[in-house]
């Protein structure tokens, strides 16, 4: 359960807005999230949030789902289907029309440019930022045969995973938690890779998985995070939104979203990175990996926190600097 001993009251959050327009079991904040399991218990996350930060009943608010294509398509490679904006194409532009008044989002899908006349400036405490190895069996990572058959959906999991254990055969691992799961006692793989976050937000504690070191697998970027996005319009749940958005992890994400755009991060490319705050200072590593594994450049730079975006542009452009003409290249794959 997460602390809300800090929440604002509500003459707080609406002391810029019109009281008037405060959502209601008739006037419902609506807030939109993809339909999965995990989707759903992070809007239900931020639902809960919001009621303590404003002082508002669940009648207050509806969960709207959204079917997104990433969701319908689950036959086929993301890199073949258009990237991360499968996950969020459809809620931004409900969101846009006035269909929905937020939008919550995983931060590790979300597009680094976001669509005009939305703002994405909330994050909540960010979760668990490490991979989790789940397997039915007894293996761990490392003790893995050689040949054994790996799911992955991520680009970036395959060409770690590539660049440390070459032997390794890697197939196409996609769906919500379930749906892997599922996949594993099918035996279609050995063993396969999900976001800790994800598992820890499902509560799937009896869940036979290791979790593996940012030192050995250095994670997605905002991996663990999940983020709200409104319309820059919409001064009442821009308010309602500052209300429980945390600092820390806003401060980490910008760092690690500047480094992704720096380097035009999509899931086309195998891009890690992650920042840690020490007091005021912010560190920041990050990682990219040729398709097909066979070459890791990584680096780490550090500086005040204020000056996350930056450092997230530096690091960006040292590694794109180091990286050999058609690093990122598909062809380079086996």
């Amino acid at each position: 359960m997460f602390d809300t001993t800090l929440a604002s009251p509500r003459s707080r959050i609406y002391q810029d807005a019109m009281l008037n327009t405060v959502p209601s079991a008739d006037a419902p904040l609506r807030i939109g999230t993809r339909g999965s399991p995990l989707a759903l218990a992070q809007a239900y996350e931020t639902r809960a949030r919001l009621m303590a930060a404003c002082d508002l009943p669940e009648a207050a608010f509806e969960i709207c789902v959204i079917k997104v294509t990433g969701d319908q398509i689950q036959d086929k490679p993301l890199k073949e289907i258009g990237g991360k904006g499968l996950f969020t194409r459809e809620i931004e532009e409900d969101l846009l029309a006035g269909k929905i008044d937020v939008a919550v989002h995983s931060m590790k899908d979300m597009p680094t440019v976001q669509p005009e006349g939305l703002i994405l400036e909330t994050y909540l405490p960010r979760e668990d930022v490490r991979d989790a190895f789940v397997t039915l069996g007894e293996h761990t990572l490392e003790s893995l045969p050689l040949g054994t058959v790996v799911g992955t959906s991520s680009l970036r999991r395959r060409a770690q995973l590539l660049h440390k254990r070459p032997d390794l055969e890697i197939v196409e691992f996609r769906g919500n938690v379930q749906t892997r799961l599922k996949k594993l006692a099918d035996g279609v793989a050995v063993g396969t890779f999900l976001a800790m976050a994800g598992l820890n937000r499902l509560n799937t504690r009896d869940l036979p998985r290791v979790a593996v070191d940012p030192d050995a697998m250095l994670p997605a970027v905002a991996q663990g995070a999940i983020g709200i996005e409104c319309r820059d319009d919409d001064a009442l749940v821009q308010s309602m939104l500052a209300a429980i958005h945390d600092g820390p992890t806003g401060l980490r994400i910008t760092a690690e979203r500047a480094f992704l755009k720096t380097l035009d991060g999509s899931c086309e490319t195998p891009i890690a990175g992650l920042a840690v705050l020490d007091g005021n200072q912010i560190h920041l590593r990050g990682e990219i990996l040729r398709p097909d594994g066979s070459e890791s450049l990584s680096d780490a730079v550090s500086a005040p926190a204020e000056q996350g975006a930056a450092l997230g542009i530096a690091l960006g452009r040292r590694l794109l600097e180091r990286a050999p003409a058609g690093f990122f290249d598909w062809r380079h794959t086996t």
